[in-house]
């Protein structure tokens, strides 16, 4: 059986990145977009990740243009953006697409796992968040208009006391 562990992902500076190198922390991962309704967002997972991170939380971006064009910047851009705007410094990964057949393979896995509304397995815009506790299992998924603020109680019982 297949699990979050199994797939490597490419950081916003190319490195390939195993996701078993997060082996037993919590992971909260987003796709994220700069040009977005919701690209506000950055901030409050920059204060989550701040607040949780030597509990064992990793808030894990990838940037997506794939929704209205919202990610069109390059890695460096993106990067850039991230940190002069919202002094974001938790992981960031390489653009990708999060639907249809070129989709990153995490997406593919994280949308199997919990497939969202009306269970169709689609992302349906940037700011979608997936929680993976300590074992690798995900357990739950999160819609774009959620506030980062509404996880923090599943965030803390994950993390355990």
């Amino acid at each position: 059986m297949q699990s979050i562990y199994d797939f490597s992902v490419t950081t916003l500076s190319g490195q390939v990145q195993p996701m078993a190198d997060f082996r037993g922390q919590v992971l909260l991962i987003v796709n994220v977009a700069s040009a977005c309704g919701f690209t506000p967002q950055y901030a409050d997972l920059q204060q989550l990740y701040q607040q949780y991170r030597e509990r064992g939380l990793l808030v894990l971006g990838f940037p997506c243009n794939q929704f209205g064009g919202q990610e069109p910047g390059s890695a460096t851009e993106i990067a850039q953006f991230c940190q002069l705007r919202f002094a974001a410094d938790f992981p960031m990964f390489a653009k990708i697409e999060v639907n249809g057949p070129r989709a990153e393979p995490l997406f593919t896995y994280l949308k199997q796992q919990q497939a969202g509304f009306l269970r169709l397995g689609r992302i349906h815009w940037n700011f979608t968040k997936f929680l993976v506790d300590r074992e690798g299992r995900v357990v739950g998924r999160f819609a774009p208009h959620q506030k980062v603020s509404a996880l923090v109680a599943q965030v803390e019982s994950l993390l355990g006391k």
